[in-house]
């Protein structure tokens, strides 16, 4: 398939990029004769598809004076071939290890090239969007699909009125809604970025790319519980040289919790009940750690207002060990299908009952120390022909990893 979906293409070695088979793609690692390194992969459902489709216009729409403005790498676009009804795609691979947020959070050297990165999409130029045919949203549409959302999971009759009251609140309030849409991932989440050590060296994961609140790509952050979250926060500011809004972290945490309105509505639609009851035990323990004050505030007038030094203090006298769940929470499973959230957001959920101890309205005074600038690395990619060979071998290559791509899995 792939030589067909590449004119010229020599394939040496192949090995398979992940086994689960809850994943919505075959994917397979290919070693060129020219050493390249290439991904193919095979839809195998109509959701999985339609985000195929999506993702290519993205990647086609990021042109190489737009990805030269990125400091980590961009998947490309190689070329793609028919096959049983759908097609197979090649991509170049990019190289880099996924980790989860709590790990992309828990240092600060790493937390800060996460927190560059996301500035980097955030500053690009938003007009190749709309020439893409992409979506390009206002503030006030950003609001309004909120509202939307919040009025389907009400109309399910399983959500909690008190987190009812508590969302309709934000986004009644107006003064969080003023921001200056940008560029977003749309999809951003920890399973999409790579690293290598201390530095991102890759994005993947397109498909929702357009103009829109940049606090979408940021939720999967205040939900990380590693060490240097407000870190990687404060080197989004720093980078973004003023142009973020002070609400963008409350917003953020919207966009976390409204994670649970949309697994509980996947339930819904698709009628599994197991889903359903998941969803509900998670809202559940929100609507509690909102009771005992443990989950911050949203509504942009109301709540205490720390220093940075208070919430250093609060870092280190924070207990890490208290949490029931693993790190990622309930949605990190092969127990569904990522790509069946396709239709309500695809952003995976971290665990929204433990206690969040940042209070980020007055983030805009942090500031990292030093800023480094974020280097692209290339490490040389384990022979796949070795992990074909040898699957102890394989489980433990970072190009075999799950993590090239959440919908991988």
């Amino acid at each position: 398939m792939a030589t067909a979906a590449v004119p010229g293409l020599e394939v040496r070695a192949a090995a398979a990029h992940s086994r689960r088979s809850q994943g919505g793609f075959d994917a397979v690692l290919l070693r060129a004769t020219d050493e390249r390194l290439l991904l193919i992969r095979v839809p195998r459902s109509q959701a999985a598809e339609s985000e195929q489709s999506a993702d290519l216009v993205a990647l086609r729409a990021l042109t190489t004076g737009i990805r030269n403005r990125l400091p980590f790498a961009v998947p490309v676009f190689v070329g793609q071939a028919p096959v049983d009804g759908t097609r197979a795609v090649v991509t170049d691979f990019i190289s880099g290890a996924p980790r989860t947020a709590d790990e992309l959070t828990a240092h600060v050297p790493l937390a800060e090239s996460v927190g560059f990165a996301v500035a980097a999409i955030h500053g690009l130029p938003g007009g190749f969007v709309g020439d893409a045919g992409l979506p390009r949203r206002s503030a006030a549409e950003c609001r309004d699909d909120v509202v939307a959302l919040i009025g389907r999971a009400a109309d399910s009759g399983r959500l909690p009125s008190a987190l009812l009251r508590r969302w309709e609140e934000a986004t009644d309030d107006a003064a969080l809604w003023r921001f200056e849409p940008t560029v977003v991932n749309g999809g951003l989440g920890a399973d999409a970025i790579l690293v290598d050590g201390d530095h991102v060296t890759g994005v993947i994961g397109w498909s929702n790319l357009s103009v829109g609140d940049p606090a979408r790509d940021l939720h999967w952050l205040l939900t990380s519980r590693g060490q240097s979250a407000d870190r990687a926060l404060a080197a989004y500011q720093v980078a973004r040289e003023g142009a973020s809004d002070e609400h963008l972290p409350r917003r953020a945490l919207l966009y976390a919790e409204l994670e649970l309105a949309r697994w509980l509505l996947h339930g819904v639609d698709s009628r599994d009940e197991s889903v359903i009851a998941d969803a509900v035990s998670l809202l559940d323990g929100l609507v509690a750690s909102v009771h005992d004050r443990s989950s911050e505030p949203l509504a942009a007038d109301t709540g205490p207002i720390l220093a940075v030094g208070d919430v250093e203090r609060l870092l280190e006298a924070t207990p890490r060990d208290h949490v029931p769940r693993e790190a990622g929470g309930a949605l990190l499973t092969d127990a569904y299908d990522f790509r069946d959230l396709q239709r309500v957001g695809e952003d995976q959920v971290g665990d929204l009952t433990a206690p969040i101890p940042l209070d980020l309205s007055d983030w805009g005074d942090a500031s990292p120390s030093g800023r480094p600038a974020p280097e692209r690395s290339a490490p040389d990619a384990p022979d796949p022909s070795a992990a074909e060979s040898d699957p102890s071998a394989a489980e433990s290559d970072p190009s075999d990893s799950p993590g090239q791509s959440r919908i991988d899995r």
